[in-house]
């Protein structure tokens, strides 16, 4: 006699579903909070390195805006104030998502260079001289700015990081590589050239981290001036 396998209604397939869906769901909600970064993940030290980088670019292009009289130049300035303001406020706040302090150990004086951080007599330049001066002075040193981020993303896309900062080093490495073509063609029109490449174009994580002695902290950014024209 042959035996007849117990249907499954409708009704108990359905319940079914619905409680796997449950289950993915509480996962995926719970999974960003399991697996937080620490003090010493490649994530946080690459957000506070960042935001420390970032600050001085938005100083730079500030005192540049407040120079020169050149449109495009004032144009571009201005994206790199904005689009790096946003980007320090979306990174401080995964900090305080992850129950982390903004401050911590930044990039050390050496390895701020490296990554085509200015100096404070460098820095100092765009606010002496001729404004045409400082145009030239502020397109090469962007641009060896620019070249150090690009250079700070690469060990994140190549590592496993949360989703978010592997989104955000992505976007970087293409705005700022766009951007550095667009200076050097500005520079150029100018009658000058960048800077020679950087020393290391690698963002080394054997360098020890510390307090940078001549850089802008990114808690002393300069602050937001008028955007009009």
């Amino acid at each position: 006699m042959t035996r007849r396998r117990p249907s499954i209604s409708p009704a108990v397939l359905a319940a079914s579903a619905l409680v796997v869906a449950a289950l993915l769901a509480a996962f995926l909600l719970l999974a960003p909070r399991l697996a937080k970064p620490g003090e010493s993940s490649t994530e946080t030290r690459f957000v506070r390195e960042m935001i420390q980088h970032h600050a001085q670019a938005v100083d730079m292009a500030t005192r540049i805006r407040d120079r020169s009289t050149d449109r495009t130049l004032r144009s571009l300035a201005l994206d790199i104030q904005l689009s790096q303001q946003e980007q320090i406020g979306q990174m401080r706040g995964w900090l305080t998502l992850w129950g982390l302090p903004w401050g911590g150990a930044g990039m050390s004086s050496e390895h701020a260079a490296m990554m085509g951080m200015a100096t404070p007599t460098e820095l100092g330049k765009l606010d002496s001289g001729s404004p045409v001066q400082a145009e030239r002075e502020f397109l090469q040193l962007m641009i060896r700015h620019h070249q150090g981020a690009v250079a700070m993303v690469e060990p994140v896309l190549t590592e496993r990081v949360r989703p978010e900062v592997l989104t955000l080093a992505r976007q970087i490495a293409a705005t700022q590589g766009a951007e550095i073509r667009t200076m050097t063609e500005l520079l150029q029109a100018r009658g000058a050239e960048p800077l020679p490449a950087l020393a290391s174009a690698t963002s080394d994580h054997d360098h020890a981290a510390g307090t940078p002695a001549e850089h802008d902290h990114p808690e002393e950014a300069a602050p937001a001036h008028d955007h009009g024209e």
